[in-house]
């Protein structure tokens, strides 16, 4: 029950974070890229790997952390399915460059991102 309440919460306190942040990035710009989706699943990955780091590598986080944090938190930050609409959205209306940059972007900074929170947390 007590993983339960934290994935709970955990992904709350995501979807808060990613709907407040999202928002904020997308009114600093008048542009059809959806920054705010990049962002914030770039920060996601790198805050995801950081945690796998701590959690599995260093064994610093307890289990119900990691679930709070990876799955729940994370989880409720980043967003495929958001990405994937987006994504559609670009390709239906004709934004050949925005859609190519932002899958491709997203797919690579993502899995760098991941692999850079992993890398920070080996270091401390």
């Amino acid at each position: 029950m007590k993983e339960l309440i934290a994935v709970f919460i955990g992904s709350g306190l995501g979807g808060l974070s990613r709907f407040g942040l999202g928002k904020w990035i997308n009114s600093l710009h008048n542009h059809h890229f959806p920054f705010g989706t990049f962002v914030v699943n770039f920060i996601a990955c790198l805050i995801l790997g950081f945690v796998i780091g701590l959690a599995d590598h260093k064994q610093i986080l307890s289990p119900t952390a990691r679930l709070f944090l990876a799955v729940g938190f994370c989880g409720g930050f980043s967003t495929f399915s958001t990405f994937s609409s987006e994504t559609l959205t670009l390709f239906q209306q004709g934004h050949n460059t925005s859609l190519i940059l932002y899958t491709l972007g997203s797919i690579l900074l993502c899995v760098i991102a991941t692999f850079g929170g992993l890398l920070i947390a080996e270091k401390i």
